[in-house]
């Protein structure tokens, strides 16, 4: 089982790897440290995203990655405790795409994406978009090696949810509010979830979104390029 949240082993795990003594956390922590170091000697930058099941986080890739590619390369590493749905509607977009099926787990590892990114063969200066396993508890609680986590909350969610949920929302760089085309119908306070998720986290980024109508889209296309050509050193 794994220590940090008695989810069931899978395959990312490696447990045999583990040093004598080396808890699962600091094992974790040795491989995000080598993706950090593979993902900044190719000059690539790497989103962790993460929210709760049904966010519309694979809806709103396929439509980011259309507009991504035209400026630079463009990759995933997708999670799914199973199946390979979500991977096949990305590699429609063309974009380099893995699938990762954990099993019971509720997380991807270090260990997993570390093999899974150097499978993509990923070109120098790309964009790694790592679309974690559905889960806004233990996801939190691995770094992947990325540069920057990106958590989702869908207004069909409820406005609360970066209160019920402060520590994935403190740890996130950004945040998007997506299917805001729906705010007609639900009972969600803009102005509270901003005010919640701002309590976490008083820097992160908040986005507005909907995939359906394109609001918003741009916006965060442009933060994420910001964001790349730091990395790349194209604003060198």
């Amino acid at each position: 089982m794994c220590e940090s949240c008695g989810c069931g082993e899978h395959d990312s795990h490696h447990h045999d790897h583990i040093k004598m003594g080396e808890s699962l956390m600091a094992y974790n922590d040795r491989f995000a440290e080598e993706n950090r170091q593979f993902f900044r000697d190719k000059k690539i930058i790497a989103f962790n995203l993460l929210s709760s099941p049904g966010s519309g986080k694979t809806s709103f890739l396929i439509k980011i990655i259309k507009e991504l590619k035209k400026r630079c390369p463009v990759a995933v590493i997708e999670g799914d405790q199973e199946t390979d749905l979500d991977a096949v509607k990305i590699k429609k977009t063309g974009a380099k795409t893995v699938q990762v099926n954990t099993g019971k787990a509720c997380h991807l590892d270090a260990h997993i994406v570390g093999h899974k990114a150097r499978e993509l063969e990923l070109c120098d200066e790309s964009v790694l978009f790592i679309e974690n396993v559905g889960n806004l508890v233990c996801p939190a609680d691995f770094d992947l090696g990325e540069n920057l986590k990106v958590v989702f909350l869908s207004v069909t969610e409820g406005d609360e949810k970066p209160l019920k949920y402060p520590f994935i929302f403190a740890k996130a760089d950004a945040v998007i509010i997506s299917k805001i085309d729906l705010l007609p119908y639900v009972d969600f306070d803009m102005a509270k979830a901003k005010k919640y998720a701002k309590q976490a986290n008083p820097y992160v980024q908040i986005f507005e979104v909907s995939v359906k109508t394109g609001e918003g889209l741009k916006e965060f296309k442009d933060w994420v390029m910001e964001k790349y050509e730091h990395v790349s050193c194209r604003a060198c």
